[in-house]
């Protein structure tokens, strides 16, 4: 059941994909997603070079035979240039089923992807990047809502907008992401047009999930007002989980902040070890609004299993409403 071109196209059981969490989107997380018959992403960017980065590779491939992704983004000042080329080289080299692709085109590597026969995913969060990704040779792509953890974009429209007018205007499969934690959400995301949706915040508080235990316990009493958005006035806006931290740097913004100044005072606060320890309120982390949809820490494998049940259940319900006013 919920059998889709994605699930036909990447060989998977359920069309879910774990999205890219920068530092957490590790071997340990993705493999369970891909074993609990989803998509599990390992981020490039959580590596500082080709050696770590082809050794969770290599890690993941001994946990898991089933399909799975490395997320290769291309950010200014994050990757540009030549970290890419390198990421991208282990990626052919070791032969990842599927490439996740963010930030800027990768229109100039994509015939490297299909002549090795590796399916790309490219996140937007626009329909005109979308209509970009699909005419420059993307599988499939992925549209963001503005309730998305990490990048929304600077047009501000949201899932139940955005969806069905990326499904009007490309051919390709849509991925939908921003606002889905359930399978309420799983299913009205299929309702809108999409053929899968990509998880990212769901999956941190999941017992898979690298992150410290006090994060995932925050994620859980966190209520769905309680992100809010940095960057924007350099452009390139960020939802985040509303900490003390995050909270100064907006502070900054506000009293119109330099750039320069901004990342001094970001520091170490989005690193691996800050992910790692217990600093809730000292780190800066991507987050959804969706999630205060959350209630419990769980496997990853009762996540998924837990929103398929759901959706069943919910599309039941709807089946009889419909067919209580047919009669």
């Amino acid at each position: 059941m919920f059998a889709t071109r994605l699930t036909e196209m990447l060989g998977i059981k359920y069309p879910i994909v774990q999205g890219g969490i920068q530092w957490l989107a590790t071997a340990q997380l993705a493999s369970a997603v891909s074993e609990a018959g989803g998509l599990g992403i390992i981020s490039s960017l959580s590596f500082p070079d080709q050696g770590s980065l082809r050794k969770e590779i290599r890690q993941m491939k001994e946990k898991t035979r089933k399909p799975f992704g490395v997320n290769l983004s291309i950010l200014p000042g994050l990757s540009e240039g030549d970290r890419v080329t390198k990421m991208l080289q282990v990626i052919l080299e070791e032969r990842v089923p599927v490439v996740e692709t963010s930030g800027r085109s990768p229109e100039s590597f994509v015939q490297e992807l299909k002549s090795e026969g590796i399916k790309l995913i490219h996140k937007v969060p626009s329909v005109r990047f979308a209509q970009k990704a699909e005419s420059i040779g993307a599988d499939a792509v992925t549209v963001v809502g503005f309730e998305c953890g990490g990048r929304p974009g600077v047009d501000e429209v949201t899932s139940l907008v955005l969806i069905p007018k990326a499904v009007e205007s490309v051919k390709i499969p849509i991925i939908a992401g921003g606002g889905i934690a359930d399978g309420r959400g799983f299913l009205a995301a299929l309702a809108l047009g999409a053929e899968g949706v990509v998880m990212g915040t769901r999956f941190v508080a999941t017992e898979e999930c690298p992150a410290h235990p006090r994060f995932k316990e925050g994620f859980v009493n966190a209520r769905e007002t309680d992100t809010l958005l940095i960057y924007r006035s350099i452009k390139n806006a960020a939802r985040v989980l509303k900490t003390e931290a995050a909270q100064k740097i907006l502070s900054l913004e506000q009293e119109g902040a330099t750039p320069e100044e901004l990342m001094a005072a970001m520091g170490g606060r989005m690193s691996p070890s800050a992910y790692r320890e217990a600093n809730v309120d000292g780190t800066i982390m991507g987050c959804g609004q969706c999630v205060g949809l959350i209630h419990k820490i769980k496997s990853v494998r009762e996540v998924i299993e837990d929103m398929i049940q759901e959706a069943q259940s919910v599309l039941q319900k709807l089946n009889t409403i419909i067919g209580d006013h047919e009669r």
